[in-house]
C-alpha cells in the first residue's frame, strides 16, 4: 500500500511579497510537520489578487521561472522537508506573460511548468488582461510520492483537462486558486458549485483532487472580491475528505492510499468502457465535428 498525505493551504495575502512566501514556508513547514507530502499552497499566493483590475504596472512584477523569489525560497524548503509543492507564480517569458505553476519534487529539483490553459474574463477577474492562453498542454509528473497532475483555477470548471490528467495516469490532481464574490452580481454565491464541480472531476475520474483558495476582502480600484476560502481534499469518490470555513486561515490534510485507489480504479471499469471513438465532437466548439 502507498499511503500519502496530501496538503491545502488557505490565507489572506497582502501587498508585502516577502511577507507572504515567508506565510506559506510557515504553512508548508506546518503542513510537513503533519505528515503531508504533497502540499499545495493557493494561486498567486505572492501578493494581492491583481486581475481584479487593469494596471500595466502589474507586469513589472512578471518573472521567468529562474527569478521567481517563491519558486527559489520553496524549491529549497522542498528539498530541507522532503516534500512535493505546487507553486503558483506569475510568468514572464519573452514578451508572453503566464499564470503558471511550478512542481517542485521532493528533492527540490523543478520538474514541471504549467501555463494556465483557461483564462477568464470579467468584473473582477480580468485575467486575459495579463496572462496569455498556457501553451504546455496538459502533463502528469512523476514525483517521489506518486504522479501528479497540476491545474489552475479557471481550468477547473473544464472536465477534459482533469480527464486528460487522469488517462496519464495522475494520481492526485491539483488546483490552486482565487475566487470568491462577484461584483457584478452581489448577490450570487458560487462556492458550492465550485466545491461540486471538482468533487466530480475526483468522483468521474476516480483520483483525489487538492482545492486551495485564498481568503479576505480585497479592494481594487475597478472591483472588491471578497474570497470565500472553502479549500478542500476530495477522495477519488468525490467525497470531501477535509474542508476549511470561508474566513480562517487553514491548514487541511488527508492520507489516501494511491496503490488501493489504483486497484479500484481498475476494478471500478470507468475507463475500460470509455468510447473515444465517440468523443470526437467534443474536439469542436458546437458539438457538431466543426472546429
Amino acid at each position: 500500500m502507498t499511503a500519502v498525505t496530501l496538503a491545502a493551504l488557505q490565507m489572506a495575502c497582502g501587498g508585502d511579497e516577502t511577507a507572504n512566501i515567508d506565510a506559506v514556508e510557515a504553512m508548508v513547514r506546518d503542513a510537513a510537520g503533519q505528515g503531508a507530502e504533497i502540499i499545495l499552497p493557493q494561486e498567486l499566493f505572492s501578493g494581492p489578487y491583481f486581475c481584479k483590475d487593469q494596471d500595466a504596472t502589474r507586469f513589472e512584477t512578471a518573472r521567468t521561472v529562474g527569478d521567481s523569489p517563491a519558486v527559489a525560497r520553496l524549491s529549497a524548503l522542498a528539498a530541507e522537508l522532503s516534500v512535493v509543492l505546487a507553486v503558483s507564480f506569475f510568468e514572464r517569458a519573452g514578451r508572453a506573460h503566464f499564470n503558471s505553476l511550478a512542481l517542485i519534487d521532493a528533492d527540490g529539483s523543478l520538474r514541471y511548468v504549467y501555463r494556465k490553459a483557461h483564462i477568464p474574463d470579467g468584473p473582477g477577474y480580468q485575467e486575459k488582461y495579463y496572462f496569455t492562453p498556457g501553451d504546455t498542454g496538459f502533463e502528469v509528473v512523476e514525483t517521489r510520492y506518486g504522479r501528479v497532475g497540476a491545474l489552475v483555477c479557471w481550468d477547473q470548471w473544464f472536465p477534459e483537462p482533469a480527464r486528460i490528467l487522469a488517462l496519464q495516469g495522475a494520481d492526485v490532481l491539483l488546483y490552486p486558486t482565487a475566487i470568491g464574490s462577484e461584483p457584478r452580481y452581489p448577490d450570487l454565491d458560487s462556492q458550492g458549485h465550485w466545491t461540486r464541480v471538482m468533487q466530480g472531476h475526483a468522483a468521474a475520474n476516480m483520483v483525489p483532487v487538492v482545492a486551495s483558495n485564498r481568503i479576505g476582502r480585497e479592494v481594487g480600484r475597478e472591483a472588491t472580491v471578497t474570497f470565500y476560502g472553502s479549500s478542500f481534499i476530495a477522495g477519488a469518490d468525490g467525497a470531501l475528505l477535509a474542508q476549511a470555513g470561508r474566513t480562517e486561515r487553514a491548514i487541511l490534510t488527508a492520507t489516501v492510499d494511491f496503490d488501493l485507489i489504483r486497484r479500484q480504479r481498475a476494478e471500478w471499469g470507468l475507463f475500460r468502457d470509455r468510447r473515444p471513438d465517440l468523443y470526437g465532437a467534443v474536439l469542436s466548439h458546437d458539438g457538431k465535428g466543426r472546429r
